[in-house]
Formats: structure tokens, sequence, C-alpha cells
């Protein structure tokens, strides 16, 4: 029987904000993917993208690791993608110890970001 677990997050979009703005290079190269920081600038408010997808990392990891798996996730090797009009897609780049399938909901207004992440194992 397949497990389901929930993971989630939410974050002060003022936070990210200031994270970015101090610590521009580190705090990208160590949260986002170079996909995902392009995608964010692009926008007309970067930071409540980037705080959305802060959350849905966190979230997704949670629902990782509630899983039952043991490998580090660095934030970075969890990547938020998006088609045009299409929901948020999932693409885990750092080898963990099972094949994950993971679903991720993210909201935000103009002072927070959240998300939740349903994981399970294939």
């Amino acid at each position: 029987m397949t497990k389901n677990t929930i993971g989630t997050d939410i974050v002060s979009v003022n936070r990210i904000k200031k994270l970015a703005e101090n610590h521009e290079f580190n705090f990208y190269r160590h949260v986002y993917t170079d996909e995902e920081v392009l995608w964010c600038n692009d926008r007309s408010s970067p930071h409540i993208h980037l705080a959305g997808r802060f959350a849905a990392k966190e979230a997704v990891k949670k629902a990782i690791l509630s899983q039952g798996e043991k490998a580090v996730i660095p934030l970075n090797t969890i990547e938020i993608r998006r088609e045009s009009d299409g929901p948020p897609q999932i693409h885990l780049l750092s080898e963990l110890s099972k094949i994950y399938s993971v679903e991720v909901s993210i909201s935000h207004t103009d002072e927070y970001a959240i998300a939740v992440a349903l994981a399970s194992a294939e």
C-alpha cells in the first residue's frame, strides 16, 4: 500500500526579499536553481515568487522526509517548474533512496507565501 505524506511551510515574503538583497549570490546558489531565479525575476513581483518557491521546497522536503527518506536534501536540488498556466511541477535533482511522486500547491499574499506538498514513494 502506498503511503502518502504531507509537508507544509509558510514564509514571510519580506524575509526572503531581505535575504535576496543582502546575500544575493550565496542565497540564490543554496536555495534555487538558475532556471528558478530567472523565472521569478521575470515576474513583476519576484520576491513573492521566490518566497513561494522557498515555501514549496521546504514543504516538499518535509513530505519526503516523512516518507522515511534518510538522504540529505539540499533546497537547491528541489526544482519547482511551471508551465505558462499549469500547476507547479516538482523535479528532484538529488539522488534519493526511492523514486518519489510529489505534488505541491503554492499560494501567496504580499506578505506571506505558503505551500503544501503531498509525496508518495513509487
